[in-house]
């Protein structure tokens, strides 16, 4: 017999506040080595490349940490796991200020990125959706949000400190930072979550074992983490190389930084609209209309070169992409079972991250090759293409192509 009694309480939202804080302080870690690229170039003698290698590999050791440190979260509790993961931050911000560039090396991709927020971005998002079920979506939007809180304050924070105090003092500064701020907010308020519901009750999602949407069900979340890839690719790019691509254009580097903020806040306010919308419309649903909107905003890069006008492409861009992300979560919550999202969200996050990496990448190379970005925004526009067939594919099979127009606009 099946329940309709929530799981959701006022302690959901404190556990939701509480990794929107998390996600906030700790994704400013890899921002200190953007900040600071150039005085930590100058000061080593080295290319700005090989410093520059030091935030690639913090993201990607995030996205691949995320994995072990769910299924470790799933065993031991997120709090622990929290905990273990703000003094491998600290200390990877200790470690990148001794040793030279491998010290920032293994003090980036391994303390901050494997150990560090490994333990925080897949793994919290999993914990979060534990405290939810009717506003799973708007939960997810709420925390993940975190990302463009950091992005706004903690530049600007590093900016002085570097100018004050010089880069490895900044970083010193943020491992303080790291202790007072993250560690007790994990050992606080990352409380354990309600126990899972019965298998095929409410909240519980799908039964285990058997086919999912009529697929074998790991292919179907092998076609989420391609999904999520395709759109992480084009995603990467205005945030990558916004401001670059504006100086090319004869717009000024300042009002490419506040066409970049502006893109950002934008994301931040509009979220919040993608998750309560998500929680109505379903996951997959979200996930092909942010889609859509992306792609729609992406190829405008290509015709527009004034500046009023990117400023307006810059807000569409930031308006729709920003929703895409948690609703894959939410997707995948909805279509396997709780017992399997420890390991599932983890295994999707990674090839997200992994595509905004790649994006990010691919935008320089197909720069260098071509003098331009339009190719690399052609690349990308084709890449969010594949993307609306992957999604579309999956919305068909789930809610049927003849009603599906007519979904979208009601409600679950």
């Amino acid at each position: 017999m099946t329940t309709s009694r929530s799981i959701e309480s006022r302690a959901s939202w404190t556990a939701a506040i509480a990794a929107l804080a998390l996600f906030a302080v700790n994704n400013g870690a890899p921002l200190i080595m953007v900040v600071g690229l150039k005085a930590v170039a100058e000061d080593l003698d080295v290319p700005r490349s090989v410093p520059a290698l030091a935030s690639s590999l913090a993201w990607l050791g995030t996205g691949l940490g995320g994995i072990p440190m769910g299924w470790l979260a799933e065993r031991i509790g997120m709090r622990r796991v929290g905990i273990s993961g703000a003094i491998c931050v600290a200390l990877g911000m200790v470690v990148s200020t001794y040793g030279g560039i491998w010290g920032i090396y293994i003090g980036h991709g391994l303390l901050i990125g494997l150990l560090g927020n490994g333990a925080f971005n897949a793994p919290l998002m999993t914990y979060t959706t534990r405290w939810f079920d009717r506003r799973r979506g708007t939960a997810l939007a709420l925390i993940m949000s975190g990302q463009y809180v950091a992005g706004v304050f903690w530049p600007t924070v590093f900016e002085r400190g570097i100018a004050a105090y010089g880069w490895r003092t900044t970083m010193l500064g943020f491992a303080c930072a790291e202790i007072a701020l993250a560690l007790p907010v994990a050992l606080i308020f990352l409380r354990p979550p309600p126990a899972a519901p019965a298998a095929g009750s409410y909240g519980a999602g799908p039964m285990p074992g058997g086919q999912v949407l009529g697929l074998n069900r790991n292919l179907v979340h092998l076609l989420l983490s391609v999904g999520i890839f395709l759109c992480c690719v084009p995603m990467a790019l205005p945030s990558a190389h916004l401001v670059s691509f504006c100086t090319d254009i004869g717009i000024s580097r300042a009002h490419g930084a506040a066409m970049l903020s502006v893109l950002l806040g934008c994301a931040f306010v509009s979220r919040q609209f993608w998750g309560w919308a998500s929680d109505r419309i379903g996951g997959l649903r979200a996930i092909l209309a942010g889609s859509a909107c992306q792609a729609v905003a992406l190829s405008l890069f290509l015709s527009t070169q004034d500046e009023m006008g990117l400023f307006a492409v810059a807000t569409a861009f930031g308006l729709g992409f920003a929703g895409i992300v948690p609703s894959y979560v939410l997707a995948l919550r909805e279509l396997f079972p709780a017992s399997e999202a420890g390991w599932r969200v983890p295994v999707m996050a990674f090839a997200g991250l992994l595509g905004m990496a790649t994006g990010g990448w691919m935008g320089g190379l197909l720069y260098d090759q071509f003098g331009s970005y339009a190719v690399a925004f052609e690349a990308g526009v084709v890449s969010n293409i594949a993307n609306l067939l992957v999604i579309g594919f999956l919305v068909i099979r789930k809610h049927g192509g003849g009603v599906m127009v007519v979904h979208m606009l009601g409600v679950k």
